[in-house]
Parts: structure tokens; C-alpha cells; sequence
């Protein structure tokens, strides 16, 4: 049997990253923050056609560029308002990262093996293909980056390829504001560090710099002639610098907080990082490994001594890690050198782990999806425990297959957004109020905080308020959205309840 060709690769790396990102996309309601926040803004767009100045229930939105809420809007207009849509043009873009890892590691590594693996891991690591599902800015971000290094090593041999550079620098501009400054740090100090002077000398890099970044520029342009100062405010110093110095909304951590979080989703394969990044440090003289020492060591310092911490910020990295660990899977596969004990103990352990999930499904959330996630991900680390207890290697693509299986069980379930579950349901009490209420009108909460996922699902603004100023804006005919206790509270003798959905009661003047 042949070998797989580069394009045979690529388009069943895309094929296999298409299901598991698209399967079952909208099978559950958007989740708070950003999803509802981006889902009203592209909605706002596709009813009014504001494209140029977005607008947020009808208030300039100035938070982030508007790469995303544009796509999101164009799916609008094609297939309709609903959680497929939402989330489909992110999913899609981050799925692409996939095969673009491959051709990076193929141009970095010289050869298919250790990019083939890399590509695997990105495949199948639980926060990037989450997080990516969702209608959040990150997993595009790093395609475009992806893209971006593509063009930048295949410009050393073909020159027109360093225009991409400069559009994809663009394209992040357009989609995460200055996250391009970090991206673009990081990309100017590889090319330092690899001493890949020459790339500095290509005319069409500056040419790509120029038309690529010019849209986002020309963006950035009228957004300050429209809004003035606010815009900078609001922009530049809300969004980005305030971030570095200060706990935006209380949001911090200490400064081993991104470690924390990449131990908690890391696994199985954060149990070959070590190795890789032992394996770059040796060979960091290399394309490999300058790009993966480079990129993870620069970008997780600066997240890490950001004062804001989110635990998105982090998603970055994942594709540098992928790569080390694929290269450390590739010494594995091709030399044989295992640390058999501790790897035995470790996967023995994740099979009883999943042991345990079946159990915890069975007995508490009985989905047939969950139980059956368990009871795969119970065998195929038993399997890998008993094929590195006997030194064969092919406990590789073993642990490969399973983790795949696992994700697409995790992703066909109803557990995938699992934030989801931190309060009460958005969409049924969406639904009460837009059954009640026309659309747009202001409405009070004695809820804790507003969320912007009851704001889309109802069509309308939700705003939270204590109870003092719920009884007044009641007195001021104003529509209240009350909990049991608050309707103990407030008298309602005149007021009528138009329904009742989640523990929540809609009261109408």
C-alpha cells in the first residue's frame, strides 16, 4: 500500500475537522457572554444593514472589530437567525487551522511525520475544538495566524507568498483588535531569532503590509471620525490596555493561572509536552524548534503577567504546543524511546478515570452519548496503557482514534457547552418574553447581572435592578422580569403576570 500524498493529508485532516467541529452545531442555545453579545450585534447588522458601525441594542458597539459579527450576519442572510448560523462561521474557520497546521509542520519539519502527528494532536485537543464551536473570536484568530506563518516560511522559496503576510496580519486586525501587536511580535522575533533576514528584504512582504492592512486601517479610520475619542476610549484603553494593568470586571488570577488551565485540558497529550519541548531546546537552532520555544514562551509570559485573565486568552498557544508534542510522538514512533513505567501508571489511571465518568453518567445525567464517551475513552486508555506496557508504538494512532471517537461522543451530547448549566435556562425565558413583549422594549430583572443571551433569545433589553428600583420602574409601566422572592417582595396588586418560565415570572403594568 502507498503512502498518503501532502493533498491526500490535507483534505482528510479537513474532512475529519469539518465533522467534528460541525456535527451538532446548534444543538444547544447560545451561551453568556460573547456568543449572545456577537449573535445581537450580527443580528442588529442583518436587519439594518449597519455594517460599517455596528450597533448593540441599538448603542455603538466599540468593543471589538467586526470580522466575526460580518460573517455571522452573512450567514443570517443565507440560512436565518439561529445557533447554527451564529456559530458556524468561527467553527468553520478553526476547523481550517487544522489542515494549515499541517502545512506549517511540513515546511518547518521538512518532512510529513511529525507534522502529520501535530496536526492529530490540534485535532484532537478538547479546547480547541470546544472553544471553537462556539461564536467566539479565538479559533479563527490563530487560522489566520496559522495562514500567516505559512506564507512566511513558504515565502523563503517562492517570494509572492510574503503578500499573505501582511492580509493575514489584516484579517486579525479585523477580527481581535491588537492581539495583532502580540501575533505580529512574536512572527517579527522568530524571523530575528532564525536569523530569516532575507524575509525582511522581500518587496512583496511591505506590499502585502500595505494592501493587507489597509481595510482594517481604513476601518479604524471611521470608526474615530464617527465616534471621536469615545472610540479610543473605549477601544484601545477599555479593551486592551486597561487589561494589562488592571483586573477588568474582576477577572484575575495568579500568574500560574494559564498553567492551571492548560494542565485541566491538556490531557492525554500534555503527557508528551515535556518531551517535545525537550526535544525543541536541543534542537532550537532548527526552523521547529526557534517557532515552538519562540511562540510559547513569549506569548504565555505575556498572558501570564496580563493583570486580566480569561480563560480564552490562553487558546493561542495550543497549536505550539501541538507541534512540540508531535515532534516528540515522532522521536517516539521512529526511535522507540518511551518512558514505559510512568506512562503505563498515568494511562491506566485515565482508563479508571473514565471507568468513573461512566458510572457518574449512568447515575446523574444519563445520556446515551456521555455513557458511551465513558466507556470509549475507558478503553481507549486502557489500550494505550497496555501497548506502551509492551513498547509497540502503535499506541499512537490508537490514542488518536480514541480521543477522536471521545470528542465527537463529548460534541454530540448536550453537555458541550457545560457553562450552560451555571444558571438558569436563557432560551425558555427568552421565548416567554418575546411571546409577550414587543421587540426592543426595556425590561427590569431582579436576576443578579444581565445576560446577553436572554437579551437575543427575548429580542429585548433585560437590564438587572434591585428591588427599590424594580417597584418604581413598575410604577413607571415598565414590564419587570421577577424571581419567586422578588414577587414576595414587590407589590404587584395592579400589575398582570403574563407567564412563567424557569423560576422567573414576566410582570406586565
Amino acid at each position: 500500500m502507498r503512502p498518503f500524498t501532502d493533498k491526500e493529508w490535507l483534505l482528510a485532516l479537513l474532512a475529519a475537522s469539518l465533522v467534528l467541529w460541525l456535527i451538532f452545531l446548534g444543538n444547544l442555545p447560545l451561551r453568556d457572554w460573547d456568543e449572545g453579545t456577537y449573535a445581537i450585534v450580527a443580528r442588529e447588522i442583518y436587519r439594518k444593514g449597519n455594517w460599517l458601525y455596528p450597533t448593540l441594542q441599538g448603542e455603538p458597539f466599540l468593543l471589538k472589530p467586526p470580522l466575526m459579527q460580518w460573517l455571522i450576519a452573512l450567514c443570517y442572510h443565507i440560512a436565518g437567525v439561529q445557533e447554527f448560523t451564529t456559530r458556524f462561521p468561527g467553527a468553520l474557520l478553526t476547523a481550517l487551522g487544522v489542515p494549515l497546521l499541517y502545512m506549517v509542520g511540513r515546511l518547518v519539519f521538512l518532512e510529513s511525520l511529525p507534522a502529520l502527528f501535530s496536526a492529530l494532536v490540534y485535532l484532537t485537543m478538547l479546547p480547541v475544538v470546544r472553544h471553537g464551536r462556539l461564536a467566539m473570536l479565538d479559533g479563527m484568530t490563530i487560522s489566520f495566524f496559522l495562514l500567516l506563518l505559512f506564507c512566511l516560511f513558504k515565502a523563503r522559496h517562492q517570494q509572492k507568498y510574503a503578500l499573505g503576510v501582511g492580509f493575514c496580519l489584516g484579517l486579525i486586525t479585523l477580527t481581535k483588535g491588537m492581539l495583532v501587536v502580540v501575533l505580529a511580535g512574536i512572527a517579527g522575533l522568530f524571523i530575528l531569532v532564525n536569523r530569516q533576514f532575507i524575509l525582511l528584504k522581500n518587496p512583496y512582504l511591505w506590499v502585502g503590509m500595505l494592501l493587507g492592512n489597509a481595510p482594517a486601517i481604513a476601518w479604524y479610520v471611521a470608526q474615530y471620525q464617527h465616534y471621536g475619542d469615545a472610540f479610543l476610549q473605549v477601544h484601545f484603553q477599555a479593551q486592551a490596555l486597561d487589561r494589562l494593568g488592571t483586573a477588568v470586571e474582576g477577572n484575575t488570577g495568579p500568574p500560574w493561572y494559564y498553567l492551571l488551565e492548560i494542565l485541566k485540558y491538556g490531557f492525554p497529550w500534555l503527557l508528551f509536552l515535556p518531551g517535545g519541548l525537550y526535544l525543541s531546546w536541543k534542537k532550537r537552532q532548527t526552523a521547529w524548534g526557534c517557532l515552538i520555544l519562540v511562540s510559547t514562551i513569549v506569548y504565555l509570559g505575556i498572558i501570564s503577567l496580563m493583570r486580566t485573565k480569561l480563560p480564552w486568552y490562553v487558546m493561542p498557544i495550543y497549536p505550539f504546543l501541538a507541534l512540540g508534542i508531535g515532534v516528540n510522538l515522532t522521536e517516539i514512533w521512529q526511535q522507540d524511546k518511551l518512558k514505559v513505567k510512568a506512562l503505563t501508571v498515568l494511562f491506566a489511571a485515565l482508563s479508571v478515570v473514565g471507568c468513573g465518568g461512566c458510572v457518574y453518567f449512568l447515575i446523574a445525567d444519563p445520556q446515551p452519548s456521555l455513557i458511551t464517551m465513558s466507556i470509549v475513552l475507558a478503553i481507549t486508555m486502557g489500550m494505550t496503557a497496555w501497548l506502551i506496557k509492551q513498547q509497540n508504538c502503535k499506541f499512537i494512532p490508537v490514542l488518536f482514534a480514541g480521543m477522536y471517537l471521545v470528542l465527537a461522543l463529548l460534541m454530540s451530547s448536550k453537555s458541550w457547552v457545560w457553562e450552560l448549566n451555571e444558571t438558569f435556562p436563557a432560551k425558555p425565558v427568552g421565548a416567554l418574553i418575546r411571546a409577550n413583549v414587543p421587540a426592543g422594549t426595556q425590561i427590569y430583572t431582579s436576576f443578579a447581572y444581565g445576560r446577553p443571551s436572554v437579551d437575543f433569545y427575548s429580542d429585548c433589553k433585560v437590564t438587572a435592578a434591585p428591588l427599590p428600583v424594580l417597584q418604581q420602574m413598575l410604577a413607571k409601566k415598565s414590564y419587570l422580569l421577577l424571581d419567586k422572592d422578588a414577587m414576595q417582595k414587590i407589590n404587584l396588586s395592579k400589575s398582570k403576570v403574563k407567564g412563567e418560565a424557569e423560576g422567573f415570572s414576566l410582570i406586565a403594568p
